[in-house]
């Protein structure tokens, strides 16, 4: 299939993309997409909010995830070029505006690999395996962080399989420990809690919101690679409507059954799941002390083993489908002068953006050893830090790629459009507003932690929003830095990508 006349090209872009091997059917984009939008590493920071997380995990799957699948399947099926959100922010704002939106994507993901995710899976290894310190913790990090490189840079039909396992692994893990939480229940009883636990809360919301925005993103990433597909116009919108419904799914089964476990004052963001798992696996060996300590023997502690193995491949095989797409969009970015043409080369003998996929990993291992040093041995800490850079980053570069609906529909409207979001062009509006308007949100909250805490006569501290032991100008640094910083490379990539814009073809 051609691309669409949309896409105009450079020598460089031809040449390039002739080294694609299109092999990725609808399967592979449905587990694609399973295996991007749930991340098992979130789901603690929402169930500690206790069950009005549950609350408002039901609330923007409404308002906002479901209007961003509309958003996208349409821009998915209409603009099937290789490099997706790049390619719409720049037919719809230009190439500066698309530059700057590519870099804040791209980067995002190796920060959330080298940060939350290494932290959660060392976390992990060391809870149910054995402690990692010095020498041996970081030679874990870097194993786990260059696996995940490694499944981008090799072919498409090889790399397929990590997400394809990642969402098996994902769907084994949620299903083990939603029926060890039934059997918990049947013989311990479980916490619960009251209909009015549920009830919506300001303070929680502006708390929440952020982290269920980035839960619930990543229906754009399989369009990155739409060159790769057999059939993206038709497969793109199917898969979209089968992984939103799996993801809610995959996403409130284990944060409801860790709220019936745990004590809300117990759930951590970084030990949430396991935490929850240790638990109700002593129903098949094991015990929990006075003070809530579970301590796993017998066949519990091999489900422990194996559900912690499971967590960690789930979250590696997340960095690596992220990076998949991400590393694609840079790529395109650098074939057609929006970023330096070496990111854009694509290895004859692979068919992937290896140039961008080592810069992924080197950026990676950078935040990692960084984030180390600067947590102080605190692992909550160096979690809650991470993870905000991570979905601010996330958050302000779709503030260039929503709106981009609206746009192409008024400056291309002869695009053939096999899938429309419904409702004309006032449903067109309604989904690019309320997702823009929601990533919007999510970014203010994420750079000033607690603000509006004490709007509406509510009193608090919005401080008490930063994590703990961190002060207010320190957190801030933390934050506004990198995305200055990612600013000031989108400038210098576009800057260094003059010779290939003059180089284009009329």
């Amino acid at each position: 299939m051609s691309a669409p006349r949309a896409a105009d090209t450079t020598s460089d872009e031809i040449r390039e993309k002739s080294r694609l091997r299109r092999s990725l059917r609808r399967f592979d984009l449905l587990f694609f997409l399973i295996c991007t939008i749930v991340g098992l590493d979130t789901i603690g920071a929402v169930a500690k909010n206790g069950a009005q997380g549950f609350t408002w995990l039901v609330f923007l799957a409404v308002a906002f995830f479901v209007p961003y699948g509309l958003l996208m399947a349409e821009l998915g099926a209409a603009f099937p070029v290789e490099g997706g959100p790049y390619v719409w922010c720049r037919l719809a704002f230009g190439r500066f505006a698309a530059a700057l939106v590519t870099v804040l994507y791209w980067c995002s993901n190796p920060i959330w690999l080298g940060g939350t995710l290494t932290i959660l899976a060392v976390s992990a290894f060391g809870e149910f395996f054995t402690p990692l310190h010095g020498i041996a913790k970081l030679l874990f990090a870097l194993a786990f962080i260059w696996l995940a490189v490694a499944s981008a840079i090799v072919s498409v039909r090889l790399g397929r399989w990590v997400p394809s396992l990642g969402a098996f692994v994902r769907v084994a893990v949620v299903g083990l420990f939603t029926v060890s939480v039934l059997l918990y229940a049947l013989r311990n009883g479980v916490g619960g809690f009251g209909p009015s636990a549920f009830a919506p809360g300001y303070a929680v919301f502006i708390a929440v919101v952020p982290v269920l925005v980035f839960n619930y993103v990543g229906f754009e990433l399989p369009s990155a690679a739409s060159e790769e597909m057999l059939d993206p116009r038709r497969d793109v919108p199917r898969a979209i409507a089968w992984s939103g419904l799996g993801a809610v799914l995959l996403y409130g089964t284990p944060i409801l059954a860790i709220l019936l476990v745990l004590p809300r004052e117990r759930v951590t963001g970084v030990g949430g799941f396991l935490d929850a798992a240790r638990q109700v696996f002593t129903v098949y060996g094991g015990s929990v002390a006075g003070d809530g300590t579970a301590t796993l023997a017998g066949t519990g502690k091999v489900l422990g083993a194996v559900t912690a193995a499971g967590f960690v491949f789930a979250l590696l095989s997340s960095g690596a489908t992220w990076i998949i797409g991400a590393d694609r969009a840079l790529a395109v970015a650098g074939l057609d002068g929006a970023a330096p043409r070496g990111l854009g080369r694509i290895s004859p003998r692979t068919g992937t953006p290896i140039t961008a996929n080592l810069l992924s990993g080197v950026i990676a291992t950078i935040v990692m050893l960084l984030a180390f040093r600067l947590s102080a041995g605190s692992a909550e800490r160096y979690f809650a830090i991470a993870l905000g850079v991570a979905i601010s980053t996330t958050t302000i570069s779709y503030l260039g790629i929503f709106p981009a609906l609206v746009r192409l529909r008024r400056t291309r409207p002869d695009e053939p459009r096999p899938y429309r979001v419904p409702g004309g062009p006032a449903g067109a509006w309604l989904a690019s507003g309320l997702t823009t308007f929601w990533a919007a949100v999510a970014t203010v909250w994420l750079l000033w932690p607690g603000l509006g805490t004490d709007w509406f006569g509510a009193g608090g501290d919005p401080d008490a929003a930063l994590p703990k032991g961190v002060g207010r100008a320190a957190f801030e640094l933390t934050q506004i830095g990198p995305i200055v910083v990612l600013l000031a490379t989108g400038v210098l990539f576009y800057t260094l990508g003059a010779r290939t814009r003059d180089r284009r073809q009329s």
